[in-house]
């Protein structure tokens, strides 16, 4: 039995709709720069065994229906064997009708593995479970075999700083492999503070890796600095802040010594004393990002581990995290005007997880827009929780009213799973749906060339230009053009 489930027009209303998607944007390459992806599966070029492995394993998005639907643990991240964690998958995958898991789901099943004929369910899920298997035993499903199939061209990972990188070394000595991976910093393990016996442990590791004494806060910059001269000198061109809020206490240069001193000892932070830490070393973070010319980003917004109980049995980034309701303006004005007031804001993308903040988020990128490039500061895609229909059409809506749609640098998966590039599809549908629908009710011009090359513009060029990657080609004001596709056969992505 065949499905019109997710079929070549998916999310596109209008007849203009489908030329921009078609014609403009489906062929576009990925440039995914922000991804939990392990280079160490791109490195070895992984084999995942089966579909488990490749689309459960990690993934709290399906944990968390997992776990509604009444699914035991055991299932989700305990011992029953892969199969009987797909089967339980495929149990729930009917019940998730209006979250964007169902969406995900068969877009990931046709692309990359050409599932198009049947829905995942009960009924089904033998078949699919043996057609997956199979395609995954060959190198076209190997970790970079997928990654060519969805056209990406470059892709960032997320990296500690105390990371080797040796994995993104190989991975750069294979001139075989056309697909740029490059690390991003991302030092919130060097602020936290709040547990100083884990922070001392931090610190000790971070002087074996560094070769170096650290002995005072100027020893511990210089250390961390070393890091992020590695970084830069194995492409890394962003940093990362996953933060509840951004830290812009008032401290002094002395504070932040004897509190540090403090630390070394083990000597428990009070509240004022840990933000003053915080916002010094998130200021002294964005200084060095903006002396490499690099992009600062901050996910922000997010209330991390909420279920004490499960933290202590499945460890962090397992499904109980939610959104926050931290204080948003006030110290984001401050951070972002302190950088600015002495000329040492690089180029920022701010995301928000709660969408009461859409608004803020879309005015505050304004203030510190310079004319020095276009898009400077970027209000971030929808993510997380928000990266489905509505959260996405709100952020675009956001940014179109309070700022410029033209210059958004796009979307990003954001997931641990290699089997997430759709999602990049699923941006671009909805992008052109919504330009489509305003051509047709006549609220923008129903100029194809001029709406097609913004769609472009969002959908790849605007990042390509924004971003300092090494070795990838940096363009010139090119004239761009509708894709290229043969008489009644629409390209993939």
């Amino acid at each position: 039995m065949s499905t019109s489930f997710i079929d070549e027009d998916f999310l596109l209303e209008t007849r203009q709709a489908k030329e921009l998607f078609h014609t403009y944007a489906e062929s576009l390459p990925i440039i995914d720069y922000h991804c939990h992806i392990p280079p160490k599966d791109i490195a070895e070029n992984r084999r995942f065994q089966n579909l488990t492995e490749i689309w459960l394993a990690g993934d709290h998005y399906k944990w968390r229906a997992m776990r509604t639907c009444g699914v035991d643990e055991r299932y989700i991240t305990g011992n029953a064997s892969d199969w009987e964690k797909f089967e339980k998958w495929a149990e729930t995958v009917p019940k998730t009708l209006r979250n964007p898991l169902y969406h995900w789901t068969h877009m990931e099943l046709k692309r990359p593995f050409g599932i198009v004929d049947r829905l995942l369910n009960p009924h089904t899920a033998q078949g699919i479970w043996d057609e997956c298997n199979a395609k995954l035993a060959t190198p076209e499903f190997f970790t970079r075999g997928i990654q060519r199939q969805m056209n990406v061209e470059v892709v960032c990972t997320t990296d500690d700083p105390l990371d080797t990188l040796e994995y993104h070394k190989q991975i750069a000595s294979d001139a075989t492999f056309p697909v740029k991976v490059y690390p991003t910093f991302r030092p919130d393990k060097a602020m936290m503070v709040d547990d100083v016996k884990w922070f001392k442990r931090y610190v000790k590791k971070l002087a074996s890796v560094t070769s170096r004494e650290i002995r005072t806060f100027d020893d511990y910059l210089a250390a961390i600095r070393k890091r992020h001269d590695l970084f830069h000198h194995m492409g890394c061109r962003l940093s990362d802040h996953g933060l509840e809020t951004v830290y812009a206490e008032s401290y002094t240069e002395r504070e932040i010594k004897t509190i540090f001193q403090k630390l070394l000892r083990g000597t428990q932070l009070t509240p004022p004393q840990s933000l003053k830490f915080k916002s010094a070393m998130l200021y002294e973070l964005a200084v060095m990002d903006w002396e490499k010319g690099w992009v600062q980003q901050y996910h922000l917004g997010a209330l991390r581990n909420t279920n004490t109980r499960m933290l202590k049995a499945l460890g962090t980034d397992t499904g109980y995290d939610s959104i926050g309701d931290c204080e948003m303006a006030q110290p984001l004005a401050r951070f972002l005007n302190r950088l600015d007031a002495e000329n040492k804001l690089t180029k920022t993308i701010l995301y928000n997880l709660n969408p009461r903040d859409n608004e803020l988020f879309a005015t505050m990128i304004g203030n510190f827009q310079d004319g020095s490039i276009p898009g400077k500061m970027q209000y971030g895609s929808a993510w997380w929780f928000l990266d489905q229909i509505d959260g996405m059409t709100r952020q675009m809506e956001a940014l179109s009213n309070m700022g410029l749609l033209s210059q958004f640098i796009g979307m990003l998966t954001d997931s641990r799973s290699l089997l997430s590039y759709p999602r990049h599809e699923y941006f671009r549908r909805l992008l052109c749906n919504i330009l489509g629908k305003e051509m047709e009710r006549g609220l923008i011009p129903n100029d194809m060339k001029l709406v097609g090359s913004m769609v472009q513009d969002i959908c790849y060029y605007n990042a390509k230009r924004y971003f300092d990657f090494p070795e990838v080609p940096q363009l010139n004001g090119e004239e761009r053009s509708p894709s290229s596709t043969k008489k009644g056969v629409r390209t993939s992505l």
